[in-house]
């Protein structure tokens, strides 16, 4: 006779193996189904050219939650995070550059031939947004309330959020509250001179969302993308030994160590419900699985599409049916046949994130590509070179390259993206061309991976990678959607724990995290 299944977990990305792992710590036997022929989701790499290795999606790894590298034993599955000096280098068109380093005053020393004013500035404003951030960490563990029928456990959540708020002290909580409606934009030019300063900060509050530099509410995004980091002003810059890859290893190692049933090439086309609860789910193949707790790492919309509409109603539907996916980000891996020479680059400073982004119009401009349903011609680009960090990714004397291309739509007005990919892959180039002159006879191979391609290979909606746009209308009790944000989605039994929950986007293992923790709060009512 079968083993009893405790519960399904939908999707075998990061979040999914994540919340596996941690309700087989409390004795949960549990299934994870995933459509791909390997689990990691978008954690997994691939080959731009043969011995080249590129990362998955995200190239890196920093916000990944402490405790969940603890309580996984991740590093004993061979993670292995490696974090150089540099956090950041920015290039400029003027042949100049900026470095942002992991020591606030070593970058205000670089500042000084610059600016002696943003020389002074940078490490009060690190400061401040470290302690800021410090508040935004308490925020991303919390689970948020229901407003449906608030509890004691709301209230205690509640005690605890504003014991952390009042410990950030009166003038930095003025200062926290005035900064999360902020535009980015604001946030750094009322404490900078320099361009060269201000857009390449300015880029923390956009990367891989479809909002602009000036956009309400950007501010948010940079704060929650410091937050239970180290990261600071210029962020993180952390990378996993073996790549991205070598991380989703570990999750999965991690996860059948601890009795998990990790399935993969199997798709999940359908969740069955009884009486307004979920009873198990129907596959591709045409089998079923009973279970009475299903747990999904898909996005929102995905999830709810595989609800049968008469069983949630045409209300969640349409309310599920409008949470924004408006993907804006494609990738491009490049194999290289030396190491690019970046205006102001040595490999200590290239070995971080190199960021494409002189000055906040040249942000805004590259994210005003979304609203005309356009490919940038100017875009942001955030590069990193894994092999700098690790050889192993590429041929000795060669390099691997990855980079974030911003702007580029799903929905394009003109065209459709299978005919405007070798675009962003020209566009690429003579971009970086103009930063680090000689980079396109140093190209052997290139990659392009569309908003198309992430929605099809990775089941994205909309191709985005955060699988809800992170704003202020969906964040924190507002995300996915007011009334959905526990972690209990649309009827008993069914639970998200992908990024379009909170804490949303970025590899943090907190949405898994924090689902669990809602899971077996509610299993033991």
């Amino acid at each position: 006779m079968a083993k009893r299944i405790d519960a399904v977990v939908i999707g075998a990305g990061h979040n999914g193996l994540v919340a596996a792992a941690y309700l087989a710590r409390a004795h949960k036997r549990v299934v994870v189904l995933e459509r791909a022929e390997r689990a990691g989701g978008m954690l997994r790499g691939s080959e731009p050219a043969p011995g080249f290795r590129a990362p998955g999606l995200v190239h890196t790894v920093g916000r990944l939650r402490a405790s969940v590298i603890r309580d996984l034993k991740l590093e004993g599955f061979g993670f292995a995070p490696v974090a150089p000096a540099v956090r950041m280098h920015a290039p400029m068109p003027d042949g100049s550059s900026v470095t942002f380093w992991g020591d606030p005053a070593r970058t205000a020393e670089g500042l000084r031939a610059r600016s002696a004013h943003d020389a002074e500035a940078f490490p009060g404003f690190d400061q401040r947004i470290r302690a800021i951030a410090s508040f935004f960490a308490y925020v991303q563990v919390a689970i948020p309330p229901d407003p449906k029928s608030p509890s004691l456990t709301d209230a205690i959540m509640g005690l605890k959020l504003g014991k952390a708020f009042r410990d950030l002290g009166t003038r930095t909580g003025r200062e926290a509250i005035r900064a999360v409606p902020m535009a980015v934009a604001d946030l750094v030019q009322e404490v900078f001179d320099e361009e060269a300063v201000r857009g390449p900060l300015a880029t923390r509050g956009v990367l891989y969302t479809a909002m602009g530099a000036w956009a309400t509410g950007t501010a948010q995004v940079f704060l929650n993308d410091s937050a239970g980091t180290d990261g600071g002003a210029a962020g993180t810059a952390v990378f996993a030994r073996g790549g991205t890859d070598a991380l989703a290893d570990a999750l999965e190692a991690s996860a059948r160590a601890l009795g998990v049933d990790v399935r993969t090439g199997v798709e999940v086309v359908g969740i069955r419900t009884r009486s307004s609860r979920t009873v198990g789910v129907a596959l591709a193949d045409g089998t079923e699985l009973d279970a009475p707790l299903i747990v999904s790492a898909a996005d929102p919309k995905r999830t709810l599409r595989l609800l049968d509409p008469t069983a949630i109603g045409p209300t969640m539907v349409w309310r599920g049916e409008n949470v924004r996916q408006p993907g804006a980000t494609a990738r491009v891996n490049f194999a290289l046949g030396g190491l690019p020479a970046f205006h102001g680059g040595d490999p200590e400073r290239l070995a971080g994130r190199i960021v494409i982004g002189p000055s906040i119009d040249d942000v805004e401009r590259a994210m005003d590509a979304v609203k005309y349903g356009r490919i940038s011609e100017e875009p942001l680009l955030e590069v990193t070179i894994p092999s700098l960090t690790d050889p192993s990714a590429a041929p000795e004397g060669k390099h691997v390259m990855s980079v974030v291309f911003q702007a580029a739509p799903r929905e394009l007005r003109e065209g459709e993206w299978s005919n405007e990919r070798d675009r962003v892959g020209e566009v690429t180039v003579k971009t970086l061309e103009a930063y680090a002159p000689g980079f396109g006879e140093l190209v052997e191979a290139r990659e392009v991976i569309t908003p198309a391609d992430m929605e099809e290979r990775h089941g994205l909606t909309g191709g985005h990678v955060q699988h809800a746009e992170p704003a202020l209308d969906q964040f924190f009790a507002w995300r996915p959607m007011l009334g959905e944000a526990r972690y209990r989605f649309l009827m008993d039994g069914l639970y998200l724990c992908g990024s379009g929950a909170h804490p949303g986007g970025g590899i943090t293992g907190g949405p898994g995290a924090n689902a669990v923790r809602q899971i077996l709060k509610d299993l033991k009512r």
